[in-house]
């Protein structure tokens, strides 16, 4: 987006996102029974993050932009997986993105580019780091990349250690490298 490759109105992000994504509240629809061996879509069209996620990237854009957000809840406790698609308005090559990635995010300890394989939920997990791979789809010039995080400690509390670490001149990875882990 900040290079201005895809076409600002072909953005759709669908998010797989583990239960504990949804809260702690205690919803019928969120018990193991109702989970369990099911996988299912939900707030399509209307996920009251939809705006923020446009916000965001409107920024990085430069100008305004709409976007498709349609998340979906796992039968897993943690973790999203997201798979966002968009289309290119040019031709490029997957190592010529792998290295706008790279320098792009070459100063953020917490996130990894995967250049030959595809990042998963277990290699995030009990972690603060975010995986981003990505291929490009020839035949519709499309980019399609998928990120992961541990919504436990990069989606909520190890988020707010970084933020906190940085707002304090502390090393951003203070208390983030050792996370425990509750099974």
């Amino acid at each position: 987006m900040k290079n201005k490759l895809v076409d600002k109105n072909s953005i759709i992000i669908d998010s797989k996102s583990g239960v504990s994504g949804a809260g702690k509240k205690s919803d019928f629809a969120y018990s193991f029974c109702e989970l369990d061996e099911n996988f299912k879509a939900y707030s399509v069209a209307k996920h009251r993050h939809t705006s923020e996620i446009e916000e965001k990237c409107s920024l990085l854009f430069g100008e305004d932009l709409n976007l498709s957000f349609t998340p979906h809840l796992l039968p897993v406790k943690r973790g999203i997986l997201s798979t966002i698609y968009a289309n290119l308005i040019k031709k490029i090559a997957k190592n010529d993105l792998v290295e706008i990635y790279n320098e792009f995010y070459k100063d953020e300890y917490f996130v990894r580019i995967f250049e030959d394989e595809l990042p998963e939920l277990k290699y995030v997990r009990g972690t603060n780091f975010v995986d981003i791979g990505f291929e490009i789809d020839k035949k519709t010039n499309r980019v399609i990349i998928i990120s992961c995080i541990d919504n436990l400690i990069k989606g909520a509390a190890g988020q707010a250690i970084q933020n906190m670490n940085i707002k304090f001149s502390l090393d951003e990875k203070t208390g983030l490298i050792m996370v425990g882990e509750y099974f």
